[in-house]
């Protein structure tokens, strides 16, 4: 099998395409931090100081809802290891808080309202506790499993089980945990078989940075060893040699270039996690410093419309509520999107070709015998019923057949005129392409320049233009990308030197 071929054997395992179909889903911070207005809480405050006083779980999954997002993951237990659950592994809970004289049980709370609202439900359990006397010691990762299977067992179905590995011991003056992974994961997956394991897991990978920022070029398939770079662990951080070749913070992680030099790869996505705040946590100071609806809108078309996942972080006050401000927002972003998503421009005609011969249309969107010709340009031609007014195209592979595009342009259709509009480099689960500004067309031309074998495109709509996209503010993405190269370059040099 030449590398090509192997490149396109890989494809993503079922629960990473229905999560890749989803796209976008709320990340909900809350527990004793609310209360202590800290991001990180050392573990020894009273459990009473932890007081909502009119928590409600609908008015959460309502807030949520109403952006477009379509499942939520709750800070079951973050590093002051404070449970917001009925546990029987620590006294550090909810049972010994005022809340509901002790009887309350927000976990469960919010899996019902999940329910009863259509979302899905996720939990994080941080492996870092401030407060266990345990941690540091081998008899921790006994007392993680049991939490964990406690929250895989007592509350339905989870979707994702988000991980990371903080470990700041030292802050304490405890020894470095060494977190059992291995163990971490065969119990999710014996518990709960079709759920993700994310960020610090197999399934999905943290896309490098908590500021939304994105790559031109998102890769599904990477190196096999990039699975194990979401570890924080001492030695990653302490001894070069042990630092991953590659990580998550480079611009390029699935080019043929950058692939050629290994052997094994996964179907690996990305997930963007950004805060609607500038802390994780909830803290009144920041209720007039919320992110810009325009610079949430870029995050979305960016991340859910460049082949990622979007979590998004909401975090509830110390009343137990989505704070006004957010509610207002999300709202507004999910009409927003559902605006510039809403009307598809109906096709008259479909053509698509490669090289000198005609294939059926069919071929090209569900995937057609083609000659395996790596040079080989194919081209998609569309013509609209009537002229319209357009802003925006979305493009989506068939990943079942792995991702394969590397690049493509669109040109517009326009009294007997063709004028490229985008230029673009992967499509993966979903590419949108944002125009600068809105044209008018007859049709359009989409010209794939480089692709891994034959494409496999599942569907392409064209949008009637709501004259209302979002500003692009580049700077913070120049800055990234500048960094991110360099980190490349280094990672790439590393490799090399390794070999020799």
């Amino acid at each position: 099998m030449n590398a090509l071929d192997k490149y396109i054997s890989i494809v993503p395992s079922k629960i990473q395409y229905d999560l890749q179909k989803m796209g976008f889903y709320a990340f909900l911070h809350f527990g004793m931090n609310t209360f202590t207005n800290k991001e990180w809480d050392d573990g020894k405050e009273p459990a009473s100081t932890f007081n909502p006083t009119c928590l409600n779980t609908d008015q959460w999954c309502e807030a949520v809802k109403s952006a477009g997002m379509k499942a939520v993951i709750l800070t079951a237990k973050h590093h002051d290891g404070f449970c917001l659950w009925q546990t029987d592994t620590t006294e550090y809970s909810i049972k010994n808080s005022p809340y509901k004289d002790g009887k309350g049980d927000i976990v469960k709370e919010l899996a019902l309202s999940c329910k009863k609202y259509g979302l899905k439900f996720g939990i994080y359990l941080s492996p870092w506790d401030r407060n266990s006397e345990y941690y540091g010691t081998s008899k921790y990762n006994d007392f993680y499993i049991s939490q964990l299977t406690e929250l895989l067992t007592r509350y339905g179905d989870i979707f994702e089980v988000w991980l990371d590995g903080a470990c700041a011991s030292h802050l304490d003056g405890k020894p470095v945990q060494v977190y059992d992974f291995g163990r971490i994961y065969a119990t999710i997956r014996q518990l709960q078989p079709n759920c993700i394991i994310a960020n610090c897991g197999p399934d999905v990978r943290w896309i490098g940075n908590e500021g939304g920022l994105t790559r031109d070029c998102e890769w599904n398939v990477v190196p096999k060893f990039q699975t194990d770079t979401q570890k924080i662990m001492s030695k990653s951080q302490k001894n070069e040699d042990s630092v991953p070749l590659l990580s998550c913070e480079c611009e390029d992680l699935g080019s043929r270039n950058v692939l050629k030099d290994f052997d094994e790869f996964v179907w690996y996505p990305a997930e963007v996690d950004v805060s609607i705040r500038h802390g994780w946590f909830f803290h009144s100071a920041e209720n007039k410093k919320l992110r810009s609806l325009n610079n949430l809108l870029n995050i979305y078309y960016s991340s859910v419309g460049g082949n990622a996942m979007l979590l998004l972080n909401i975090p509830p006050d110390q009343r137990g509520l989505i704070h006004e401000n957010d509610v207002k927002l999300l709202k507004e972003l999910g009409e927003r999107i559902e605006s510039g998503l809403k009307t598809r421009i109906k096709f008259r005609g479909v053509r698509g070709s490669q090289e000198k011969a005609e294939y059926p249309i069919a071929n090209l969107l569900k995937g057609g015998v083609y000659s395996p010709v790596e040079s080989d340009k194919y081209v998609i031609d569309i013509d609209f019923k009537e002229v319209s007014k357009i802003d925006k195209v979305m493009i989506c592979e068939d990943v079942t057949h792995s991702q394969r595009v590397e690049s493509f342009e669109i040109f517009i259709k326009y009294k007997n005129h063709n004028k490229i509009v985008y230029k673009g480099t992967t499509i993966g689960m979903k590419k949108i392409a944002l125009f600068k500004k809105w044209t008018y067309a007859e049709g359009i031309t989409i010209l794939i320049r480089s692709c891994r074998r034959e494409p496999f495109i599942e569907d392409i709509a064209v949008f009637e233009a709501d004259e209302m996209l979002p500003k692009q503010h580049l700077v913070l993405r120049k800055i990234k990308k500048f960094f991110s190269k360099r980190a490349n370059q280094i990672a790439i040099k590393k490799q090399k030197n390794s070999k020799v």
